[in-house]
């Protein structure tokens, strides 16, 4: 009896996931995609900053005021992420949670760009160093009032892995965890060839300029050709420095590929903060890693050991 893929698309976590299964059958299919689902929702109950009784939430309500004690997987995401500002140098950073979204709206009405002194006192209190870790008692103090965080770089692909890896637990041979532009593959197609990703052309985002070869690798895609302005003839994207308050320039996308969602997911975007050449630079030296770079003059770059077609 062969096995077919069944595929199922939903909103989970404010985005829309595509979760497929190879299954023999689609009442064992569909229920491999319930588990899968009920997983994501318990992360997004755990990360979101929607529900007031979320670890998030308590987190950043006593910032400045004490620390609070989380599930072992909450500090242990936590501390990755920490991982991940050392290395960027803080272009990721989990205190980016306390930014005022008003500041930079990326609607129609943006004509200007705010002065830099108001932009640097918004971004005053992301700060990677003030997120403060016990790992004897488990718990996480934000060192200032008014600091927040947030998992929304970092996040979904944690999501993807540990629906992933459930399915691969329940015997499922191969499959796609798809959050939103994040995703994670495993095994092969039902004809037993690999699993290919189509990489999104900035300028024209329903065609592709590229394909690449990802089975058992995930993809994180972080673009500006979904969110910007142009403001005197130069394109602003909705990603914002954390360290200067202003929106990056001269990269139009960045996609990472590796093993894991999660360090996919959190590594596209300082990336683009950071630019082409220290970009570059970093990711050669990550070991299992690779990254497609796409400018501003659609050049693209690309890491040492990627082959795209």
């Amino acid at each position: 009896m062969n096995e077919a893929l069944f595929s199922r698309t939903l909103r989970l976590m404010g985005n829309r996931f595509v979760i497929t299964v190879l299954a023999y059958n689609s009442h064992t299919g569909e229920s491999l995609i319930d588990e899968a689902v009920s997983e994501i929702q318990r992360i997004e109950s755990l990360l979101t900053t929607f529900s007031e009784n979320s670890q998030t939430n308590k987190i950043n309500e006593n910032a400045g005021i004490k620390a609070v004690k989380v599930d072992l997987e909450v500090f242990e995401l936590i501390e990755r992420a920490q991982r991940i500002s050392r290395i960027t140098d803080g272009a990721f950073d989990l205190s980016y949670g306390s930014l005022d979204k008003q500041f930079w709206n990326f609607d129609k009405t943006m004509t200007e760009l705010p002065d830099q002194e108001s932009a640097k006192e918004k971004v005053r209190l992301i700060n990677f160093g003030n997120i403060i870790l016990d790992k004897n008692q488990n718990t996480v103090f934000l060192k200032e009032k008014g600091m927040r965080i947030g998992f929304g770089g970092i996040g979904k692909g944690y999501a993807a892995d540990k629906a992933a890896n459930l399915l691969k637990n329940r015997g499922v041979k191969s499959g796609i965890v798809n959050a939103s532009g994040d995703l994670i593959t495993w095994g092969s197609q039902p004809n037993g060839e690999p699993w290919t990703i189509s990489l999104a052309h900035p300028d024209l985002p329903t065609k592709a300029f590229s394909s690449l070869n990802i089975s058992n690798l995930a993809v994180a895609t972080s673009g500006n050709y979904e969110k910007f302005v142009v403001i005197d003839g130069k394109r602003y994207s909705h990603t914002i420095n954390p360290k200067t308050g202003y929106p990056v320039t001269g990269i139009k996308s960045v996609s990472i590929i590796c093993p894991i969602a999660e360090l996919a997911d959190a590594l596209a975007t300082p990336v683009t903060i950071m630019g082409v050449e220290a970009g570059l630079d970093l990711i050669n030296q990550l070991q299992s890693v690779e990254c497609v770079i796409i400018d501003d003059n659609n050049y693209v770059y690309k890491s040492d050991n990627i082959k795209i077609d």
